[in-house]
């Protein structure tokens, strides 16, 4: 079976052509790509139901920390009906070795039942310092799975950052198979590529891209897969 993935980060769906909130410009352009699950970073809580109730899709919200009052984290929109879904934090560094901004962070998971299949869905959002990235992949390397596994999210790090050498060693990159070079961030410009679709090396990856669309302030990576048969 395939199935057509997507990562987003949507910017809590603000559509950066206008500075409003948007939840129709994002729907329309999910609709138009046929995805049927999409991964989602930077969203407040209820937000993955906006977009879910436009598309007739089902949803999953993962708080990672409270902004200006509100809970805030990773979604998840799934043609597919949702189960067993959790939030797993990831865990602060102890001591903060840089100078940066430090985010509180967490990994979605969840299974999506296709009928024939049953997908292992990671949705995260690394932080920007190198601890945090470092706390992030010991987190997600207790929920990888060796069978129909899809990590995705926007990792804040470039292709060739050493901290993702354990992710490539068990899983594979929906971005291998492009024909050449091509960036997520920042979307009306991008010079770099921080936005990933990972699967387990079951998974046969039939298509990937980063297509040209400027509605958040990242470019969206997406990724037509064709699962194991083992359910």
């Amino acid at each position: 079976m395939t199935v057509k993935f997507m990562t987003y980060n949507v910017l809590h769906f603000e559509n950066v052509n206008t500075g409003k909130i948007d939840y129709d410009a994002f729907a329309d352009y999910i609709r138009q790509t046929g995805a049927d699950i999409v991964g989602l970073n930077e969203i407040y809580t209820g937000q993955e139901k906006e977009l879910a109730k436009r598309l007739g899709f089902d949803s999953y919200f993962a708080f990672g920390y409270m902004e200006e009052g509100t809970p805030f984290g990773n979604g998840i929109v799934s043609r597919f009906k949702l189960s067993e879904c959790e939030t797993i934090a990831i865990p602060d560094p102890e001591i903060k070795k840089y100078d940066g901004y430090y985010e509180p962070r967490c990994v979605l998971s969840c299974k999506a039942d296709t009928g024939e299949n049953i997908i292992n869905i990671n949705v995260t959002h690394f932080g920007l310092n190198p601890d945090e990235q470092e706390n992030a992949v010991k987190t997600l390397s207790k929920t990888i799975k060796e069978k129909n596994y899809v990590l995705a999210g926007d990792f804040n790090v470039k292709p060739d950052d050493k901290v993702l050498s354990f992710l490539r060693e068990n899983l594979n990159d929906s971005a291998e198979i492009f024909p050449f070079e091509k960036f997520s961030f920042p979307s009306d410009d991008p010079n770099r590529k921080i936005d990933y679709i990972f699967t387990s090396r079951d998974i046969k990856i039939l298509s990937s891209d980063i297509p040209q669309v400027v509605i958040s302030d990242h470019r969206p990576v997406t990724a037509e897969i064709k699962l194991s048969e083992e359910k």
